[in-house]
């Protein structure tokens, strides 16, 4: 290499690198229009003009995030706006439906004032709202501290863990404009709410309920204990403790956190006094932090709050109740043949799952040994799930050991391919080897029961075996499978006793379909 070269690589790699630095940055601030109103910290400067002293503001900018980064999904598709999607389609479902931008409160100084808005979705009937400079008053939220042990809290009500909203348990900042009315200090009315916070079916809606508590407050009002400095989620639960429900919760979170475009995974504050559960182990892999809001003191202001949906209001719980035209495909699929009758969505949020306990996830299935196939049998068993459960669960499969023992042995015969019977007891293993255990399944055997929704995370081709009890047939993991692409099939029985030998014949079939 010439020297003439060498001095001109010298000399444009640092422009190169520059123009990089600048480009990121124009990325990040576009692709969250929330990082332009994040509060700078105020600091005191003197300086002399015409040979007098002043004082001035200036504005230090105060962006820091923390978060964990997002991972790499080979399903991901941008989760962009986009006012064309047709209402009722795969991504009204289950994408970025939330079409309608409603600018409640706009800053009205750059950086400076409280700002407050929601993105309504016409097919969910529910919004996901985001907010700058808002405090939560913990004294003004009535309900259990939250994160307690189960054994310490047996017995308490349900009502104790729900939250009941005090006027003014939230705060938003606002410069100018304020009223010297209390009662005209709403950040919003009751139509607003009925029209994009509707409370649909359920009695007492939290996150309607936490809105309509929002007053607005001057800054000399505006005292904050504790400032958190990176997108948080505000969130509230009900049914905590289900896995069926908490996935729910769970898309609910992440789709709210792609909606609002976060360059990073938001922090978590459940708004709820539950006792702390298991399935918290899955909460805690998907974001970047988990704390109780009762579990603060004193009053807490947020940079960037989310709020979202409950897990009511997804299409995962919707499902049961409404047809919901939409089946799996891969997203390389969707790119070639792009049809809103499709969805790989639900792929990228197990993706998202699996990446979160460090589990590999590629474009194709995850390879599994070619000779030996794994059986996972999902089991039901005791457990003690939460302060008012007896830790007895409802027998959907009379027989289920002599049903795992006949597939057991039947295993050990099938000389074609090596099976690998895995005896899946999810109820007494810690949350990442339940995943670590669906991840590698090529297939998935089950009574009806909540345990099966960890088929979300079920990697491509995984085939689905339920056994479902005539005294509940419900259609959740039909439609998850069906939702995922992945191949399902069901043995329906004339009470809760499954002949071994019918289901040895269904897994049978199913193995030779797989080339055994």
């Amino acid at each position: 290499m010439s020297n003439r070269v060498k001095v001109f690589l010298l000399k444009f790699l640092p422009f190169l690198f520059a123009l990089n630095s600048i480009l990121l940055f124009f990325y990040f601030s576009s692709s969250n229009p929330a990082l332009h109103f994040l509060h700078p910290k105020q600091t005191t400067t003197t300086t002399k003009t015409d040979s007098s002293s002043s004082t001035q503001n200036t504005q230090e900018s105060n962006l820091h995030f923390h978060g964990k980064p997002w991972p790499i999904l080979p399903s991901y598709f941008p989760w962009t706006l986009n006012p064309n999607i047709r209402s009722k389609s795969c991504e009204g479902y289950f994408g970025n439906g939330f079409t309608q931008r409603i600018d409640v409160l706009k800053p009205r100084k750059r950086s400076v004032d409280g700002w407050f808005r929601c993105f309504y979705s016409k097919t969910l009937e529910s919004s996901i709202c985001e907010g700058g400079r808002i405090r939560m008053n913990v004294e003004k939220i009535h309900m259990s501290m939250g994160g307690e042990k189960l054994e310490t809290v047996m017995g308490r009500g349900e009502e104790e863990e729900m939250p009941n909203f005090d006027w003014g348990a939230f705060d938003i900042e606002v410069k100018e404009g304020i009223s010297k009315d209390e009662k005209e200090r709403k950040l919003v009315n009751i139509e607003f709410l009925d029209q994009y916070v509707p409370s649909g079916n359920i009695d007492k809606h939290p996150m309607r309920s936490l809105i309509d508590s929002i007053r607005l407050v001057e800054p000399q009002e505006f005292n904050c204990d504790k400032w958190v400095e990176e997108p948080t989620l505000l969130l509230t639960r009900f049914e905590y403790a289900n896995l069926f429900h908490t996935v729910t919760d769970w898309y609910s979170a992440y789709v709210a956190s792609r909606v609002t475009g976060l360059p990073n995974r938001p922090h978590l504050v459940f708004v709820d006094g539950h006792c702390k559960a298991p399935l918290e182990e899955t909460w805690e892999a998907l974001f970047s932090s988990v704390r109780y809001a009762k579990n603060f003191s004193g009053s807490v202001c947020f940079r960037h709050a989310i709020l979202p949906p409950l897990g009511y209001e997804t299409a995962l719980f919707k499902g049961l109740s409404e047809q919901i035209d939409c089946s799996g495909t891969t997203a390389h699929d969707l790119l070639e043949n792009p049809d809103d009758r499709k969805t790989a969505r639900l792929s990228e949020f197990g993706e998202m799952i699996r990446a979160s306990f460090g589990f590999p996830v590629d474009r194709n299935r995850v390879q599994k040994p070619v000779a030996v196939h794994n059986v996972l049998f999902v089991r039901r068993e005791d457990y003690l799930a939460h302060p008012r459960h007896g830790g007895k669960v409802e027998s959907r499969l009379t027989n289920e050991q002599e049903v795992f023992d006949s597939l057991k042995s039947w295993s050990v015969d099938h000389l074609k391919c090596k099976l690998n019977f895995v005896n899946g007891l999810f109820a007494h293993m810690p949350l990442k080897e339940q995943i670590r255990a669906i991840q590698y399944a090529s297939v998935i055997i089950g009574a009806h029961g909540a345990g099966l929704t960890h088929i979300i995370a079920a990697t491509p081709n995984t085939v689905i075996l339920e056994i479902i009890s005539s005294h509940v047939r419900r259609p959740h993991f039909a439609l998850i499978s069906h939702w995922k692409g992945l191949e399902y099939h069901a043995i329906n029985l004339n009470g809760a006793y499954a002949k071994p030998q019918n289901v040895i014949n269904e897994l049978n079939s199913i193995m030779k379909n797989l080339g055994c």
